[in-house]
């Protein structure tokens, strides 16, 4: 059995076109910080907790050695948010050559979808890959940052990117064989609205 899977690719080629996103209402405890200490550990989590509903499965086989290496690499940062001390979803930037910045991962634990947290994370980690230069001075200045998002993906995924200004510079069609989302485990998600 296959599906068909549409893959977006969108960009931005300069800071101006990132639009800000409103921020949480302040009760609501969000924060985002840069995990500055590679952890393959906490790096893996955030991937099958937020990917796993979702058909994130090509980092599932990697070994320790590979994420530690991936997560090692001159640029490569990733940004979680929280909310309330509690990890809400995170980006992943890509530092990659001539100054492109690719938004590998981004996206939120099924918990805290809804919440006014996405286009804030996505907004200010953008913004992060346009400034990724100035604590990485080995890097040459962001020119562009890009990212790809499919109708796997969660069903806002891609209006989130054009509302923070990101526009379509290709789009592809494939067949795509189905696989039973692995999910964080079995029958994982949300039992009650977060913090209720």
């Amino acid at each position: 059995m296959s599906h068909r899977v549409t893959t977006w690719h969108l960009e931005q080629t300069s800071p101006a076109d990132l639009a800000p996103a409103a921020e949480p209402p302040a009760d609501q405890g969000v924060r985002i910080v840069r995990s500055e200490v590679p952890s393959p550990e906490f790096s893996r989590f955030l991937y099958t907790a937020v990917g796993g509903d979702i058909l994130w499965t090509d980092r599932l086989a990697w070994p320790y050695a590979r994420w530690a290496e991936h997560l090692a690499r001159p640029g490569a940062e990733t940004w979680v948010a929280y909310e309330r001390g509690t990890p809400a979803g995170f980006i992943e930037l890509d530092p990659q050559p001539e100054g492109a910045v690719e938004i590998a991962y981004f996206g939120l634990l099924p918990a805290f979808r809804g919440r006014r947290i996405g286009g804030h994370l996505l907004a200010h980690g953008t913004a992060r890959a346009w400034d990724l230069a100035e604590r990485w001075p080995q890097r040459p200045e962001t020119k562009r940052v890009w990212l790809h998002t499919c109708s796997d993906d969660g069903p806002h995924a891609r209006a989130n990117y054009e509302r923070r200004g990101f526009r379509v510079y290709a789009t592809e069609v494939t067949e795509e064989p189905e696989v039973a989302m692995p999910g964080p485990w079995p029958d994982a998600g949300p039992l009650s609205p977060a913090g209720k």
